[in-house]
């Protein structure tokens, strides 16, 4: 990393996301603490994705229009007074569960606690699309050859966070659940202060005059809908959508399976996804500069999409430990690849003044499927076994493998047309 914006996003985006990771695997516990129940706490775990599905594309076009820096500090400080509310959640809950019976409204302290955990990840949710902005943040300062590089260091930045962070969630624990809340929003402040800082604007503000002046729709449904009516970006938000619920439905039902399938205990379920995380973090941080140096990204996306379907489709029979360890292994290579390598390309396929929205609703496809996996892959490891999920999984992937060789290879979308020179002025003059 010789540039060194790319060196402070990178720290920027593991600190951010190592207190993400602080306490998401702890929230189920904190909630059932305060008496939700497990449809409860599915609630609450997809609050943040639902929330994030509205304010990601939200984020992003106004980082088009306002800058890359200030957006990343709102979202950040987003964050962190998320993570505090988090922390504070039982005497804040007591207090105006104290308040509201002076009121003559009987609510329990309990119920008190639970809404202000929901609305910390509600709030949260709605102001983090920091990730996307740092995608574009990428797009503004590399050029096409090392933007997945680019993109893969930041991914690996991401996969640090998410290895590292239970681990430590899990032992500051110990001492009670705001504990490791109260660490998740001090990593949030140290991403602030380096945003502050450390972290020049991308944009110039010529650029950002240009991007200002230029007529764009808020985002809505239909905003969402054209994006998948274009034909250089469809393919890929396709992709990204059945490709993503995919993998979360693999992601969060795997504890369970384990539990169902061999008898993991919880400390050897941690160990199996640290070996994926680092597994996916190789991958980013080195491996896809390399493949992409050697292939063109469209092919390896739909390499990837054939390797992870044939991998889910074996971690759903695999009769042991050892080959679930195997099975693994293409299966996290193939998933972390294939969102940077779709980001990659989501970003040379629309014009400059448009990556931020664009990665935006990229942000909030992924989130949608984080709203949807949870509740269709219990629901199916409840009713149909631990193999059923994994089979959900590789059928979607092979809905979607002949679809994204048709798009991406066999007959793509022209190329992204140059603008004439007269309507790149017309932009700059505002």
């Amino acid at each position: 990393m010789r540039d060194p914006r790319l060196r402070t996003l990178f720290i920027i985006v593991f600190i951010d996301l190592l207190g993400f990771s602080l306490i998401l695997p702890l929230l189920p516990f904190y909630a059932t603490a305060y008496g939700a129940s497990p449809a409860v706490v599915g609630l609450l775990v997809a609050s943040y994705a639902a929330a994030q599905l509205l304010g990601a594309p939200l984020l992003g076009r106004l980082s088009d229009r306002y800058g890359r820096r200030p957006v990343l500090l709102l979202s950040v400080l987003g964050t962190l007074i998320g993570f505090l509310l988090l922390a504070l959640a039982a005497p804040i809950g007591a207090g105006l569960a104290s308040l509201l019976s002076q009121l003559g409204l009987a609510v329990s302290v309990e119920a008190m606690i639970l809404g202000v955990l929901f609305f910390s990840r509600i709030l949260d949710g709605l102001t983090g699309g920091n990730i996307s902005v740092a995608q574009a943040y990428i797009a503004d300062i590399t050029d096409s050859q090392g933007r997945a590089r680019a993109l893969g260091l930041l991914g690996a930045a991401f996969g640090l966070g998410f290895i590292i962070g239970p681990a430590v969630g899990g032992t500051l624990s110990v001492y009670g659940y705001s504990v490791p809340a109260f660490a998740a929003a001090t990593m949030s402040l140290i991403a602030l202060l380096s945003i502050y800082f450390a972290l020049p604007e991308s944009l110039s503000e010529e650029e950002r005059r240009a991007r200002a002046a230029t007529p764009r729709s808020a985002f809505t449904v239909s905003a969402l809908t054209e994006a998948f009516r274009l034909p250089r970006v469809s393919p890929l938000l396709v992709t990204r959508f059945l490709f993503g619920l995919s993998f979360a439905m693999m992601q969060t039902v795997f504890p369970l399976y384990g539990q169902l399938r061999f008898g993991l205990t919880a400390q050897t379920t941690g160990y199996v996804l640290t070996y994926i995380g680092i597994i996916i973090v190789l991958v980013q941080g080195a491996g896809i500069g390399m493949m992409t140096s050697r292939w063109r990204e469209s092919r390896l996306i739909v390499f990837m999409i054939g390797l992870f379907g044939l991998s889910v489709l074996a971690w759903a029979f695999v009769p042991s430990i050892g080959w679930l360890l195997f099975a693994l292994l293409p299966l996290a290579i193939a998933g972390g690849s294939l969102n940077t390598l779709v980001n990659s390309v989501l970003s040379k396929s629309v014009y400059p003044e448009e990556i931020g929205g664009i990665l935006g609703i990229s942000t909030s496809v992924e989130s949608l499927t984080r709203v949807i996996a949870p509740v269709l892959g219990g629901y199916l490891l409840g009713s149909r076994g631990a193999a059923a999920p994994g089979v959900a999984s590789a059928f979607l992937v092979a809905m979607l493998f002949p679809y994204a060789y048709f798009r991406l290879i066999a007959r793509p979308a022209a190329p992204l047309a140059e603008r004439p020179a007269a309507a790149i002025a017309a932009n700059s003059d505002g």
